[in-house]
């Protein structure tokens, strides 16, 4: 009987679809593990095509060369060094599994499927995988390991089973997305069972981003009490190392990483630093462009990106038009100074002319409107493409959760981009997060030091500046109560009657909701960004455009 186990946490950042490279991931890990003497490395779920496929795990090809690829790694662990658990989709007898797959001596040595498949907010696994049995341990060196994917942990019955089977130790493959407080609401969930069945857990989590999501990392490894032997960083790659020992009752271990949990406004930081980095870096592009208007949620984009891709590939661009004020003039350069990026000036009067002259019969028995603000605001779209499209940088679209919810933003105007670091972040959001940068360094990042927005940025009333003297609070309540009011509809699905009973105002209220609905169209038009809080526009919100419910 084995009385010891060095267990390697590899965390790692795939790339959607890079078979290869994923592959050369958790090669590279193996590789690096053979001087420590492990005896098994793991990777994270899925970890070999990435996770969330969505429907490229409907693809037969995909699925093929996942399989050959899993293959050619399992005879590498022929050579007598460390086994591997590696995440992939599976098929097998016509149906296709999230799959965990021991890899030993030279040999695929045993498989596992995901029993609990989770079928809410950002997930739809039911949608395209089958549930595999309750899985029964894994023999391996004499010890009995549990081999549960993600959800399976979330829930009693797979750790039940696998206690109640012998096992010895739980190694637990993960894609868990970041939001707020998710970590404290595993941990809980882990707890519950843990008190009962008296199992110790490795936990590996992927880091990266993906799209809307980001994936935090800060794997660790628990003994059954529940100690920390192990605590891997969070938003960073990492290769965590384990010494498992069995005792007299119990296992113990000592690990190689022991990092401190971060706070919450530096965790909404990382995520947001890395998703957009990721989003950049993993589609391509050279960098980023976008608006640098002056307000506080252009200088706080542009924040993010210096502090995810540094200031070499963010170029900022002010477009002033008729009612933009010297102070934003200011404020924009100021802004632009401070993070270092390369700053330009294109004024968007002679184009705005262009198209008001050219509406002008049109126009000539109708009052003006948002109809000529909003031009602005497209002169402004066209000119940042254009940039765009010639020299490849993508664009940073700027608006945030609070604007999204009531419409307060101009379809193929300053909705257009490809990203969205904002994109879930209320507009009170913004201004702590700023406040917050311009007094700390986040570790890791590429910013600069000290404070990285005007003050003057953050203490001056929000405008669009699309007409005179125009502030946001002209058209819509003061942003701390929006946010309650959005707060209550959004993250709770709160009714209108007990937003009301919080002290909000019944006709405000009601403009709210209806203004909330009525921009589901754009919103379904808008550019992806960053999931940090527990319901974000796009894959967790998804309301009928067409609809007439009004509660009242």
């Amino acid at each position: 009987m084995t009385a010891s186990l060095i267990v390697v946490n590899a965390q790692i950042n795939p790339v959607m679809g890079d078979i290869a490279g994923n592959m050369d991931l958790h090669r590279s890990a193996r590789q690096r593990a053979a001087s420590a003497g492990a005896d098994i490395v793991m990777g994270p779920e899925l970890g070999v095509l990435g996770y969330p496929p969505e429907d490229l795990v409907l693809k037969p090809a995909a699925i093929a060369h996942c399989r050959a690829a899993i293959e050619q790694l399992a005879m590498e662990t022929g050579d007598g060094g460390s086994a591997m658990l590696v995440g992939a989709p599976w098929a097998e007898d016509g149906q296709l599994y999230n799959a965990a797959l021991l890899l030993a001596e030279g040999k695929i040595a045993a498989r596992r499927y995901k029993h609990e498949l989770p079928n809410y907010a950002v997930f739809d696994e039911k949608r395209v995988f089958s549930a595999g049995p309750l899985p029964e341990p894994v023999d391996f060196k004499g010890i009995k390991l549990g081999l549960p994917i993600c959800e399976d942990i979330w829930l009693d019955n797979v750790p039940a089973v696998l206690a109640q089977k012998g096992a010895e130790l739980l190694l637990c493959i993960n894609g868990s997305p970041y939001r707020r407080n998710i970590t404290k609401i595993r941990d809980e969930a882990v707890a519950r069972w843990r008190k009962k069945h008296h199992l110790p857990l490795v936990y590996c989590n992927q880091i990266g981003g993906q799209d809307e999501l980001v994936f935090a990392g800060g794997g660790y490894s628990a003994l059954a009490d529940g100690t920390i032997a192990e605590q891997l960083p969070f938003f960073e790659t990492a290769l965590g190392l384990t010494h498992w020992k069995k005792g007299a009752q119990d296992w113990t271990a000592t690990g190689k990483y022991h990092c401190d949990p971060l706070g919450d406004m530096e965790a909404d930081w990382r995520a947001l630093c890395l998703g957009l980095g990721d989003y950049v870096n993993k589609n391509g592009f050279p960098g980023v462009v976008l608006g640098l208007s002056g307000g506080v949620d252009s200088a706080l984009s542009a924040a993010i990106a210096v502090d995810a891709l540094g200031p070499e590939r963010v170029w900022c661009v002010m477009m002033p038009s008729r009612y933009t004020s010297q102070a934003s003039l200011d404020d924009g350069a100021a802004c632009a100074r401070l993070l270092g990026v390369r700053y330009d000036t294109i004024p968007i009067t002679t184009a705005v002319d262009a198209y008001t002259d050219m509406l002008a019969p049109f126009f000539a028995d109708q009052p003006t409107d948002t109809t000529e603000e909003n031009l602005q605001s497209r002169a402004r779209a066209v000119t940042l493409m254009g940039l765009s499209n010639k020299f490849g940088h993508m664009l940073l679209t700027t608006g945030n959760k609070s604007e999204m919810a009531v419409g307060y933003a101009t379809l193929y105007g300053d909705m257009s981009g490809g990203f969205n670091a904002l994109k879930d972040i209320y507009k009170t959001e913004v201004f702590e997060l700023c406040r917050w940068r311009n007094e700390n360094v986040p570790g890791g990042l590429l910013g600069p030091a000290g404070p990285v927005v005007p003050q003057a940025v953050i203490d001056k009333p929000p405008s669009a500046e699309l007409k005179p003297d125009q502030t946001d609070q002209d058209s819509l309540p003061p942003y701390v109560d929006l946010d309650a009011i959005l707060h209550g509809f959004i993250e709770e699905e709160a009714d209108s009657a007990s937003i009301i009973a919080r002290g909000f105002d019944a006709d405000t209220v009601s403009r709210i909701e209806n203004l909330l609905y009525l921009a589901e169209y754009k919103r379904r038009q808008a550019p992806p960004g960053v999931k940090i809080s527990r319901r974000n526009f796009g894959r967790d919100r998804r309301y009928p455009i067409t609809n007439r419910f009004r509660d009242r």
